[in-house]
């Protein structure tokens, strides 16, 4: 799989794309989306674009077969505080974990493997660029999305952060007790 730098007229076929893996609802839906979780736009451009400008060192990145936009995901090097870090982990410098995000499917293609097809042509990207970690985070109810990433070798690491609330540019939550739930994987 060939994952190619996304361009601006990528964005929007991105967005719908997240949109749709995340929250995308009846026949069409995923099978990992939110609903019950949070509602509402998981994505919008002027998010992406926000990101993308206050990230200048990530990446993003698009899967394509016949110029049809099957799969994106977000990369980016982590400025990982020593505090986050157990001592065995710590370097001079923390460039070598990177985070990753936003990886989203075309839900009528999943059953083609492209996900973890995806996340090892991701977890290649990120080793090419000098990362030996990847870190993500996962809201902590979606059970069935966290074992998926555990298959794949990622694991708890017993970090939490908080939930978003009040900041529904990336959705409503539908529950109260959601936060994040942080895996990790040497690469």
């Amino acid at each position: 799989m060939i994952l190619q730098p996304a361009s601006e007229a990528d964005y929007e076929s991105i967005v719908a794309l997240a949109n749709l893996a995340y929250r995308g609802s009846g026949a069409d839906a995923s099978w990992n989306v939110e609903a019950g979780i949070i509602e509402g736009q998981r994505l919008s451009e002027s998010l992406l674009r926000q990101d993308l400008a206050t990230k200048p060192g990530a990446h993003l990145l698009a899967y394509r077969e016949d110029e049809t936009l099957l799969g994106c995901v977000w990369l980016e090097p982590s400025q990982l505080e020593p505090s986050q870090l157990e001592p065995s982990q710590l370097e001079p410098s923390q460039d070598d974990v990177w985070y990753l995000g936003l990886l989203a499917v075309r839900p009528d293609r999943q059953n083609r493997q492209l996900g973890r097809t995806l996340l090892a042509s991701a977890e290649d990207f990120a080793r090419e660029r000098g990362a030996r970690r990847i870190r993500m985070t996962v809201v902590n109810v979606r059970d069935t999305l966290i074992a998926w990433y555990e298959r794949r070798g990622y694991a708890l690491t017993g970090e939490t952060q908080p939930f978003p609330y009040g900041d529904e540019r990336f959705g409503r939550p539908l529950r109260e007790d959601l936060f994040f739930v942080v895996l990790e994987k040497d690469i």
